[in-house]
């Protein structure tokens, strides 16, 4: 069994992590963007970052002044069990996220929308969000923190079945067009693309495809995987670059993640991370062992099954 004092201090942990240090595939993508980026104004940008990013994880400071909105993402193996069940699991980060919020520190973003009542804690109704995934076997869990943006970079459309690939194309670069020239991302980014679905599953497929899937990784629908490709080119080739400068760096990447939708429809969401990419995951074993990486991994056969049985 899975001790709640385990799953408090790994998720504290998790948000130190996520706050501080950019994961590897994302540096990686970053630095390869800073190569050939040549907007005077671009480069400068991702040349500060890069400093920044060092700076932070060397004095042990969040790498940005606003620290998002942070969530979590919680997969179970079936056959993991928790101490107190999962309302002492959503406890456990909630706390956890109220005690980062003042140890790291970060920035206390959340407010009650009508009365802007502010706990100074990141927590509040809904807040944090948590989401749930399962996987069969296993006793372990996997938590994953995600530090996002929670003003802007999302975009939602109703396409059509006759609208196709080139409606795809059309609403992807208008919205990234918007994002750069209205400021509503900080670019560059992993794009996540939500296709079908209802609209607010739509919305969901998109966020986790932009937070919860590495810089390279590809969808195992090959024409998809080639639609990931060719939407990351034409993201970088609108001749904006670093926080809608000019330049050819908006995009670091492009994922998409697709549901069954209704027939007459092809519901479209377009979600961009943050330029400071921040997440962090961690896997508890049954006996209370904690593995830390960058990967989520959410994207399984199990998750994107469409069978019934398994």
């Amino acid at each position: 069994m899975i001790s709640i004092e385990t799953i408090e201090k790994t998720a504290e942990n998790l948000m130190r992590k996520a706050a501080i240090e950019i994961p590897d595939d994302y540096l990686t993508g970053l630095k390869a963007a800073a190569k050939v980026e040549d907007g005077d104004l671009s480069s400068f940008v991702l040349e500060a970052m890069l400093e920044n990013y060092a700076a932070a994880k060397e004095d042990g400071r969040a790498m940005c002044g606003d620290t998002g909105c942070p969530r979590w993402y919680v997969k179970m193996g079936n056959e993991s069990l928790i101490e107190g069940g999962p309302v002492s699991l959503e406890a456990s980060l909630r706390r956890a996220t109220a005690r980062a919020t003042t140890s790291i520190p970060l920035r206390p973003n959340r407010v009650h929308p009508l009365w802007r009542t502010d706990h100074d804690n990141n927590v509040g109704i809904g807040a944090p969000e948590i989401e749930y995934g399962f996987e069969p076997n296993g006793d372990w869990i996997d938590l994953t923190t995600v530090h996002k943006g929670g003003l802007f970079g999302t975009d939602y459309r109703m396409l059509f079945p006759s609208d196709g690939i080139q409606g795809i194309k059309r609403f992807f670069l208008d919205t990234i067009v918007a994002f750069g020239k209205r400021g509503l991302a900080c670019q560059p980014a992993i794009i996540g693309i939500g296709l079908g679905g209802s609209k607010d599953a739509c919305m969901v497929l998109g966020k986790r495809a932009a937070c919860l899937r590495i810089v390279g990784d590809r969808n195992p629908d090959t024409k998809i995987a080639a639609l990931e490709d060719e939407l990351k080119e034409l993201g970088n080739s609108i001749g904006m670059g670093a926080m809608g400068f000019v330049g050819k760096s908006m995009v670091i990447d492009c994922n998409i993640e697709v549901g069954f939708c209704h027939t007459g429809g092809m519901q479209m969401s377009v979600h961009a991370f943050c330029l400071s990419s921040r997440r962090a995951v961690a896997r508890i074993h049954g006996d209370g062992t904690v593995e830390y990486r960058t990967n989520p991994n959410w994207f399984t056969e199990y998750q994107r099954r469409e069978t019934i049985e398994w």
